[in-house]
């Protein structure tokens, strides 16, 4: 009973600090030691030329929205250079997107995932800094120039944008958007702090000439390439005034697409940038990494299935306190699982939105380690169906 109390409190630590303590243990951090960037005017000409590219497959019916919404950026157009990249697309997206003499197009009918269809492009990139954003994403009117700015720092090497779901009445969007409002607030302190862990493909910049192609089978290539960067020395700034806005998944299961495959890819990047484990050697950025990603990945997961396990054997003791953490804990479980099937049945109960995508969440880190060990996680991977 001893053995299994001390793994129920150090599995107890770890989930609280993965998912709260070091948020809070960083907004002290930050108080006392975070730093603001700091930056000048620049005119129009003496900024930087800046390569947008897209990486679009088949989205005739949002592709033109996304052109418009390009097209629409304050920033000078004749420093804006657009490439959309539609490799294997099978519709009009290649078609729409020729309508548009501002845009360079890069098509193929051969359909090898976004890594290479990125790498693909940016062997023809001359400008110094590009900028990846999704199809789907829709950014703000000065969203490029606000992550440029950045880059009158040397130490930044990339910029990380703010992904915004646009969050409705489920628990997909819901769940979504709650997450990443507290993921948002993370990168705000991890950047003044130091850096931020890793960007989101839906919107990121970097140094061109820093860019490396990552392994051709990874499956998030924004995270490792940014990560890649930061172990170089430089810092991952974040921009929240960069937004890219997007809908939620359709539904659950459609978002389970990618949970599963940013899960699979998360593990396989702990793998691949085990180096970065050296506190030694990277320090600050050690703490971070650590602390904010591979803890999610890895030892949080395991630690909610051995929180429950170790509980019922401290049952046995018939002490107050182990029922009550028993309860706890189906309790929350129950919620969630409630939660499940009145979604199902679209019964929206907001009281258990958090319980249901926070087990939905560690579920899919799950099946994302058996789909990679499994060898099923494709690059190519099926997308996520979208709101409208």
């Amino acid at each position: 009973m001893e053995t299994s109390a001390i793994i129920f409190v150090i599995c107890l630590f770890i989930v609280f600090y993965s998912y709260l303590g070091y948020g809070i243990l960083l907004g002290v951090l930050v108080r006392f030691f975070g730093k603001k960037p700091k930056f000048e005017e620049v005119s129009d000409e003496l900024l930087p030329d800046v390569a947008f590219v897209v990486a679009a497959f088949n989205e005739q019916d949002i592709i033109i929205n996304k052109i418009e919404n390009t097209l629409d950026l304050n920033y000078p157009q004749d420093k804006l250079h657009l490439y959309f990249v539609t490799d294997g697309s099978d519709d009009l997206t290649a078609k729409i997107v020729g309508l548009f003499p501002q845009v360079h197009v890069l098509h193929q009918d051969a359909r090898k995932g976004k890594l290479s269809a990125v790498d693909r492009v940016m062997k023809l990139v001359k400008e110094p800094i590009t900028i990846f954003t999704d199809a789907n994403a829709m950014i703000n009117k000065d969203g490029v120039l606000n992550m440029v700015r950045h880059f009158q720092n040397q130490q930044v090497g990339a910029v990380a944008g703010e992904k915004c779901v646009a969050m409705e009445d489920d628990a997909a969007s819901a769940g979504e958007g709650i997450y990443w409002k507290y993921e948002s607030l993370l990168k705000k302190w991890d950047y003044s702090l130091h850096s931020v862990v890793g960007a989101a493909g839906e919107l990121f910049a970097i140094r061109t000439e820093l860019y490396e192609k990552p392994e051709p089978d990874t499956l998030i290539e924004d995270f490792v390439m940014t990560m890649r960067i930061s172990a170089q020395g430089y810092r991952v700034a974040y921009e929240p005034k960069a937004q890219a806005v997007e809908s939620s998944s359709e539904s659950l299961e459609e978002e389970m697409k990618r949970k599963v495959r940013i899960s699979a890819g998360g593990i396989q990047a702990i793998i691949r940038l085990a180096y970065v484990l050296n506190p030694f050697k990277y320090g600050v950025l050690t703490f971070q990494y650590v602390s904010h990603r591979v803890l999610r990945w890895t030892l949080a997961p395991l630690s909610l299935m051995l929180l429950f396990v170790t509980n019922i054997f401290l049952l046995e003791t018939g002490h107050w306190f182990w029922m009550l953490t028993m309860t706890g804990q189906a309790a929350f479980y129950i919620a969630a699982i409630a939660g499940w099937y009145l979604e199902a049945s679209n019964i929206r109960v907001k009281a258990l939105f958090v319980p249901l995508y926070f087990t939905f969440m560690n579920l899919n880190v799950y099946l994302g380690l058996i789909k990679l060990m499994s060898g099923n996680q494709s690059v190519v991977w099926s997308k996520a169906k979208r709101k409208s």
